[in-house]
């Protein structure tokens, strides 16, 4: 890996070689350079950071000396605002910048103990390298603080107050088998234990009347309760309280004495199911006091100690976009202020913010179709786009417990690049769910001899010897190969005959696509969408690896490999829209007189939002209000989401529940569960550049070649520079292209060009 003098001679002259390059280029009468001109990493921007972290106090005094000149040179005012992505992963944090309307990405090594840490440390370098004070960083995070608590079960000690008679509803759930078939499982323990769940005397009917008053002298008896409790955070979750919250805010203001956070449910999720609502309502008391120390921690290096977390700076005459943002579950980002206050709505926020980045990504290229594949160095997240748009679900379920709030329609399987690979006791080959992560990581970082998907990887050459980030971060190749011996001779116990290295890592490769081919065909082929119909769409630091392979076993036809894959999910979170999602409970049967109803509960859903944009800085016109319904037939357990909200909507869900489910019932009355309005404030967008056109013949020259192993057989294969490509190219396959944040295997039997963004533009139809 990287260290001493010797690293930064090395990347002295790689400087000196691309300052001689800058200057060809200008005489050329160029103006970017090579590469991508929106999504190019600057050799000062990423490999610097790394060198001031890993050298020699002697060889950071010669950098300083560059980074000045580099101040200058760039950015020679000071005071200018740069808008922040970023991306905490398994293995990398991913930061991406947007500097005079170009964006640079970079990425460090995660810290898993405390994600914080590596993302102070990548705020402080890029105000470091803009000469921008850290106050003056626009920042939009991609969390995954909600989700690791959840599955490591480390949030807040939490009490539970419901209606008496309904203390145990988390314990009971629905009911159901967590496996059909497994007559032995065993559900996940709730989120809040027996002796935290207090039970208080009131009721309130399904109509909204008040049918047992709650008197005074029990909630102060609770409150007493509570006391003695001696619990982190209090969740509030009454029977039909989003009929008539008067209850719950009765017992919000006796509780807010004791100055602990409050998650009340007719404020998070007013909508009825009482198990669902409870159980997202516990989750957000769970994680309060984790993400509010959090975010507060992150905002600290901009703001002073007693400054709020939220604090607004002043970006253009017409919004004061936030200091620091959150990217929520549902695909858009909320103040950092409320994303403390309903950490629910960020328990995906990571794997959403790379679908945003995708789908942009996808549109731009002309494929409004899309399966989108994000291999990481930890998990895969997969999901379907259909027709442009992002597909929502209020069903998910996250560490085996439902979450109702909206989130994006996302399907994860534990399969990255980190998984470690195992013969387990019936002598077959695992890869996964357990992965090496950041620390130790896989062999090849050097810290371990776990045999990981990298390691086979790397043993089958598909890095083109040229490590990771951009071969700035050294590969162990001998540490990789020990680590597949011994993979290979327990292999060789189990099946009796010998097993050969590159054979274990052909086979670690083919487990792990088995895995993450099953996760695609959950969300494509068990929903009722033919997968030839759209594109896939790879990213994450081990997308490329992976996709043709997949899209092969699902006869997907197109491949749109996106520049800069490995940071797409921080781009995304930089792309994104602030949104707030609320929902309201109605109950009402379609009938002449729904409309009016309707409107009346839209408008009152609307004049909240829009006065809730306009304190974050978004006017009227940078604000998009878009309603749906939650409908189905009356007597039906479950809904279906319709975005026509006037006219005649009967008709509309039975289209729906046709194309959804087959046959639609003509003769049934249609209910209004619910309405769901999803509110906008639309942020300035990224600038997508266009590359040159390819000026030269129409076939792209590889750098170098090597040996590499596909499917098990060894072939030459051509090595291209990412950066070097421009618009109209074409690849000869088979080829490995290499950049910064990920490499793409190209395999023999398809063809491959450069469209004019950037995107590798994979057919897997031969002519």
């Amino acid at each position: 890996m990287l260290g001493g003098c010797r690293v930064s001679r090395r990347q002295k002259a790689e400087g000196r070689r691309q300052k001689a390059g800058g200057r060809r280029q200008k005489a050329e009468g160029r103006s970017s350079g090579r590469g991508s001109s929106e999504l190019r990493l600057l050799w000062t921007t990423a490999n610097a950071l790394k060198i001031v972290t890993a050298a020699p106090a002697d060889c950071r005094l010669l950098f300083a000396k560059g980074m000045k000149k580099l101040r200058k040179r760039r950015l020679p005012n000071r005071e200018s605002v740069v808008r922040v992505g970023v991306d905490t992963g398994g293995t990398f944090t991913d930061f991406v910048c947007e500097i005079k309307g170009r964006l640079q990405i970079f990425k460090l090594a995660s810290t898993p103990a405390d994600p914080a840490q590596a993302i102070i440390a990548g705020l402080r370098r890029i105000g470091e390298i803009t000469a921008t004070e850290p106050a003056n960083l626009e920042v939009v995070h991609g969390t995954t603080v909600g989700t690791n608590a959840l599955l490591q079960r480390r949030g807040a000690r939490t009490a539970l107050i419901t209606t008496k008679g309904f203390e145990d509803v988390l314990a009971i759930g629905r009911q159901a088998r967590p496996e059909l078939y497994n007559l032995n499982a065993i559900k996940p323990p709730p989120l809040v234990a027996d002796q935290l769940r207090f039970g208080v005397p009131e009721r309130v009917s399904s109509a909204g009347e008040v049918l047992e008053v709650l008197k005074e002298t029990d909630v102060n008896r609770l409150l007493q309760k509570v006391k003695r409790a001696r619990v982190e955070s209090l969740a509030i979750s009454l029977l039909f309280s989003f009929a008539n919250p008067a209850h719950e805010q009765q017992l919000a203001r006796a509780l807010a004495s004791l100055d602990i956070p409050l998650s009340i449910s007719h404020e998070i999720l007013p909508e009825y199911r009482e198990y669902e609502r409870t159980s997202t309502v516990a989750i957000n008391a769970y994680l309060q006091p984790l993400m509010g120390t959090y975010l507060r921690r992150l905002a600290a290096p901009a703001q002073d100690a007693h400054a709020a977390v939220n604090k607004q700076r002043p970006k253009t005459k017409d919004q004061k976009p936030l200091f620091l943002r959150v990217m929520q579950s549902s695909g858009g980002s909320i103040s950092a202020s409320a994303a403390a206050e309903e950490p629910v709505r960020t328990i995906l926020s990571g794997p959403a913010g790379g679908i945003v980045g995708a789908l942009r990504a996808a549109l731009a290229a002309g494929f409004p179709n899309i399966v989108t594949f994000d291999m990481g160095g930890t998990s895969t997240d997969v999901a379907l786009c259909d027709g442009g748009a992002l597909r929502m679900t209020n069903e998910a379920n996250v560490a085996g417990l439902p979450v109702a709030v909206s989130v994006m329609d996302i399907h994860t399987v534990g399969a990255g690049g980190g998984s470690i690979a195992r013969v387990d006791e019936g002598g077959s080959l695992r890869v996964g769910p357990e992965s090496a992560g950041a620390d130790p990581g896989p062999a090849c970082y050097g810290r371990s001899l776990l045999p990981t998907v990298t390691d086979a990887h790397l043993v089958l050459g598909h890095f083109a010897d040229g490590g990771l980030l951009g071969g700035e971060f050294k590969l162990d190749q001998a540490r990789a190969r020990e680590a597949l011996k011994r993979l290979a001779s327990d292999m060789t116990k189990a099946a009796r005959r010998e097993v050969s290295i590159t054979r274990a890592a052909q086979g670690v490769l083919s487990v792990v696509n088995t895995n993450m081919e099953r996760a695609l065909r959950r969300i494509s082929v068990e929903r009722g969408y033919d997968p030839r119909g759209f594109a896939l769409l790879p990213f994450g630091g081990a997308g490329g690896l992976h996709a043709v392979d997949l899209a092969r076993a699902l006869r997907i036809p197109t491949i749109v490999a996106p520049s800069a894959g490995g940071a797409l999910s921080a781009i995304g979170v930089l792309a994104a829209d602030v949104v707030k999602d609320q929902s309201r409970t109605v109950m009402l049967e379609v009938s002449p007189g729904l409309a009016a109803k309707l409107e009346k509960t839209f408008s009152e859903m609307e004049n909240s939002t829009r006065t809730a944009l306009r304190a974050e800085g978004f006017k009227e016109g940078n604000q998009r209000h878009q309603r749906s319904l939650a409908a189905r037939y009356k007597g039906q357990s479950f809904e279906l989401e319709i975005k026509q909200t006037i006219g005649d909507i009967a008709a509309a869900f039975h289209r729906a529940h046709q194309a959804r489910y087959g046959y639609a019932q003509q003769g049934n009355i249609v209910e209004i569960v619910a309405a769901r309005l999803r509110s906008t404030g639309v942020v300035k967008k990224l600038k997508q550049s266009r590359l040159p056109h390819f000026d030269g013949k129409s076939q792209a020259k590889p750098f170098t070649h090597i040996e590499v192993f596909f499917a098990g057989k060894k072939v030459r294969a051509g090595v291209y520079n990412r950066d070097e490509l421009r618009a109209g190219a074409k690849l000869q396959a088979p080829c490995v292209v290499t950049e910064y944040s990920a490499t793409t295997l190209i395999p023999e039997g398809v063809t491959v060009r450069v469209d004019f963004y950037g995107n590798l533009i994979i057919d897997l139809q031969q002519p």
